[in-house]
This record gives structure tokens, sequence and C-alpha cells, in this order.
């Protein structure tokens, strides 16, 4: 279903000779940032978010299932999306404290019934995604969120999920030779998880070893998102360095 990726680090983007003689050419990944139903918002992130190659990365083709966890605004969404077709299915996930993303009376994405068919609204917590069936899931992404495992804001005091029992689910709705793709903003080596709820950051070690725990192997990481002035302690939302933090992208699988 979907294409093989050759990734190396620093390794963003496919090229036709990633492909094998007789395999298809790669989704016009390029096509999703002229798609109607994105938001003026959405445009002006786009330097920022590099989404044509976070897309390629990913390796989502049409007709594929993909849990979008902690979507956000869904930013991504509408693109993955296009991306999966007709055929394809997306869960738009996010815990309920986080819905308020979604409201349907200023969102413009909801309140003008923007959203594909394909994309069905999951309002569930990390460790408990119990709507989705078993081995089902083509691709899973969370984006700028595994941090989140550890944010324990006043109304949520026993945060969102713990990791193991999180990965562990993820493990769980994925099939056989699906992908994980994680995206976060990097925390100082050796910091301890904690970071993930003062600076909202996290090691790519620890991240490493939850889904190596839970079963995954690691098949690609690249530095797209890379930036060595950043010395990973301040809070990402800190002016001097939002939207420029030092940034790890990682393609796991499901054996």
């Amino acid at each position: 279903m979907k294409s093989l990726i050759i990734a190396i680090a620093g390794a963003t983007a496919l090229s036709g000779a990633a492909f094998a003689a007789g395999e298809s050419a790669p989704f016009p990944y390029s096509d999703v940032l002229n798609l109607e139903n994105r938001t003026d918002e959405d445009r002006i992130r786009d330097p920022m978010r590099k989404p044509v190659e976070v897309l390629e990365f990913t390796g989502i083709q049409p007709g594929d299932t993909v849990l979008e966890m902690e979507a956000g605004n869904g930013y991504f969404t509408t693109m993955i999306a296009h991306v999966v077709g007709e055929d394809g299915h997306v869960y738009l996930q996010a815990p309920a404290n986080f819905i308020q993303f979604w409201d349907t009376d200023t969102h413009p994405r909801m309140a003008n019934n923007s959203l594909p068919d394909q994309v069905e609204l999951l309002i569930a917590d990390f460790y408990d995604m119990s709507a989705v069936p078993s081995d089902s899931v083509d691709v899973v992404t969370w984006m700028l969120g595994p941090h989140e495992l550890w944010f324990t804001p006043d109304d949520r005091p026993e945060g969102f999920g713990d990791p193991d029992e999180t990965f562990a689910e993820i493990f769980r709705v994925m099939r056989p030779s699906g992908s994980l793709i994680l995206l976060d903003h990097e925390a100082p080596e050796g910091a301890p998880a904690t970071t993930g709820g003062d600076t909202h950051r996290i090691a790519s070690a620890l991240v490493d070893g939850f889904a190596e725990t839970a079963g995954f192997v690691e098949v690609a990481r690249s530095d797209l998102f890379s930036n060595p002035d950043d010395d990973r302690t301040l809070n990402v939302f800190t002016p001097e360095i939002r939207g420029r933090t030092d940034q790890f992208l990682i393609r796991y699988e499901k054996p």
C-alpha cells in the first residue's frame, strides 16, 4: 500500500531513484499547498512547518488509514485527507481538554464544514483509542506532541496518558509494517521527561526508548528541523526561539 522510503539522516525528500522499476511514481505532495480548504493562517505557517517535506517523509499514500494524534487546529489534517483520498480514512485525535481547537462556532474548518468526509474526529486520551480497531492503521503521526505525555495542566493534573501505555496503544492499532512518525522539540541530552510539561520539549532518546519498548523499530531520522543555534533550554513559546526550535523527526515501523 505504501511505497518504500529510502531515508538516511538528513534525507527528507523522495526522488524517482528511490522507486524500483515498475513501481508507481511518488505522490505529488506539493499539490497540498494549493488546497482550497486551507486557511490563511496555514499558508503563513508553511515556511516554518515545511508540509511537503514532512509528508514526503511520512510516506502516506492514497487509500491509507492515518491516525493523526493531537491534531491541534488541523494544520496537517486537510493535507493528509487529500493524500489518502476518498478511499482512505483519517482519525483526527485529540483529548477532550484540547478540543477548543475544534470549536464549531469559531474554527473555520469546523464552522464551514470544510473537513472532508474521510476525516473522523476522535475525542480520546492518548492511552485509550479503543474506537480504532487493532491492526487497522497504516500511518500514525504525532506532530509536536509526544512531550504532552508529561504535561499536567491545572484542569488535568493526572496528565493525558502513561507513556508506556500510550506507545503500546499506538502499536496495537497499527498494521504490521505500518509507520509511526514523531516530530517534537528536542530537549538537552539527558534531560528528564518532566521537560515535556516545563519547556514543552522532550529528549529524543527518551522517545526512542518508549517506542522500542513498545516494539517499534526505527527506520529513518531527518534533520529537516535541526537548529544547532537552539541550546534546547528555552520554553518553546519564548519569542526569541518560537518557530525555530531544534526538532527531531523520526520514522519507526511495526515489524
